[in-house]
């Protein structure tokens, strides 16, 4: 059986470096062998998790198609970027609304003995890796094993060549 990944960076920016290194990822998990579903978070618009709207009007719908194919897939690969030397907002609202609980299920069955590799393209340095190590926390307190490997790209805006592809080969076998 092949390992479904769903694969997404936590960014909605259309030139997003870590949509670019998304895909990536995508065909370096299909050329592993895995199954991927390739997702772009602008597809899912939610409002700022808040406890009282999820009282008042339940989880939104796009958060639970996400809690759906969270749930279908046995392992996630997340490009983070960083945002002030953490997660995006965006990343960390996807978490939060995809772990909250429904009737009869737990918030974290989303999380539990599930896989993860995270990896970062940012412009600066050190290429998202404080930004990763919050990710980390984040999945690891929900029951995710993240992978021990990451991989954080510097100076992004000049990695990927006009194809796509990253110009460094050390970054394209870490990937």
């Amino acid at each position: 059986m092949k390992p479904k990944i769903l694969v997404f960076a936590g960014s909605a920016c259309s030139q997003s470096l870590n949509k670019k290194l998304a895909r990536l990822g995508a065909s370096a998990v299909e050329m592993a062998g895995g199954e991927v579903t390739l997702i772009d978070r602008r597809d899912f618009p939610m409002p700022i998790y808040e406890g009282d709207l999820e009282a008042a009007e339940g989880v939104p719908p796009n958060a639970m198609k996400l809690k759906e194919l969270f749930k279908a897939h046995h392992g996630f690969l997340i490009s983070s970027p960083e945002n002030n030397a953490s997660v995006s907002s965006l990343l960390k609202n996807t978490i939060d609304w995809v772990s909250r609980a429904i009737p009869r299920e737990g918030g974290k069955v989303t999380y539990e003995g599930k896989v993860a590799a995270i990896v970062s393209a940012t412009a600066g340095q050190p290429g998202g890796i404080c930004g990763l190590e919050h990710l980390r926390q984040i999945l690891a307190g929900l029951g995710v094993l993240v992978l021990p490997g990451q991989l954080g790209i510097a100076a992004a805006g000049s990695a990927f060549d006009n194809s796509g592809t990253l110009k460094d080969t050390r970054n394209q076998k870490a990937l």
